[in-house]
């Protein structure tokens, strides 16, 4: 007779999730995860109901005004009630393989010296899983770890996870349903790119538009060939030429921002306005 997960005893473990107007997801996240001693929701201000449904699927749900990714997820390690944290986005799910691998491996991990474990995401595009564009095909991320062994770079965007010690790496994957559509991917572009071309106005790095053209067409068939969308049809098309429009459009978005210092403010209260945060 099979055993419901959710009736055996929990591991002291938090499942950290940050989110914003993440209503229509966050269950399935939640749900997962039925290990989980916590299941912790930092929300930055949805407007969506999403801290109620967190709160019925068994979160507690603390808000923090958005402070960029990096900055957000180290102030949300310090809100867990457990040093060991699995983080996860609200369009993320464990798989039930992995979600049986972590109960079987956690206790052993938990009582080691490592700083956490390496986890490979398998992304859903377009309604079904990418086949074999690399990126999105076992991805390995860092999820998994001890917040004293551990920290998110101090980056708006693109942060990482770095280690303070050895990582060990978990054998299935986790799904990532990217984006249901392509207004929802153009949009979050468009946030990232905001906040990139941020991070670069801090550090004063140096404008280059000359280059844009060329990291136009190198970020194509970096991604089209070598990591072989081609091989997964249109939809390898579509995603290529997506992440090759960012990297051309927030090296013009930083040129404006430099050329024209009132634009960002101007695009962050049109920002704003969709609900996005720069």
């Amino acid at each position: 007779m099979a055993v419901d997960p959710s009736q055996l005893p929990k591991l002291p473990i938090t499942l950290l999730i940050i989110a914003r107007n993440e209503a229509s997801a966050i269950a399935r996240c939640l749900d997962s995860v039925p290990f989980a001693a916590e299941k912790l929701v930092i929300d930055s201000g949805s407007t969506d109901g999403t801290q109620a449904v967190s709160e019925r699927h068994g979160a507690r749900v603390v808000h923090q005004d958005w402070l960029g990714f990096g900055p957000q997820r180290n102030f949300a390690s310090t809100q867990a009630s457990h040093d060991w944290i699995l983080v996860l986005d609200a369009d993320e799910a464990l798989s039930p393989e992995l979600a049986r691998e972590l109960r079987e491996r956690l206790p052993q991990l938990m009582q080691s010296s490592n700083a956490g474990a390496i986890l490979r995401r398998q992304t859903w595009y377009m309604g079904a899983p990418m086949r074999w564009y690399r990126p999105m095909v076992g991805e390995r991320m860092g999820r998994l770890y001890h917040r004293g062994r551990a920290r998110w770079t101090d980056v708006r965007v693109h942060e990482s996870l770095r280690f303070g010690g050895p990582a060990a790496t978990l054998k299935h994957p986790f799904i990532h349903l990217n984006n249901p559509t392509l207004v929802h991917k153009q949009l979050k572009t468009l946030r990232y790119a905001e906040l990139k071309a941020r991070d670069w106005l801090d550090r004063g790095k140096p404008v280059n538009m000359w280059l844009t053209p060329f990291v136009y067409l190198s970020a194509f068939i970096k991604d089209y060939f070598l990591r072989l969308a081609f091989l997964d049809g249109w939809r390898g098309f579509v995603v290529s030429q997506t992440a090759a429009t960012y990297a051309a459009y927030k090296r013009m978005r930083y040129y404006e921002m430099r050329r024209n210092p009132e634009s960002k403010d101007m695009a962050a209260e049109l920002l704003h306005g969709y609900g996005l945060d720069p």
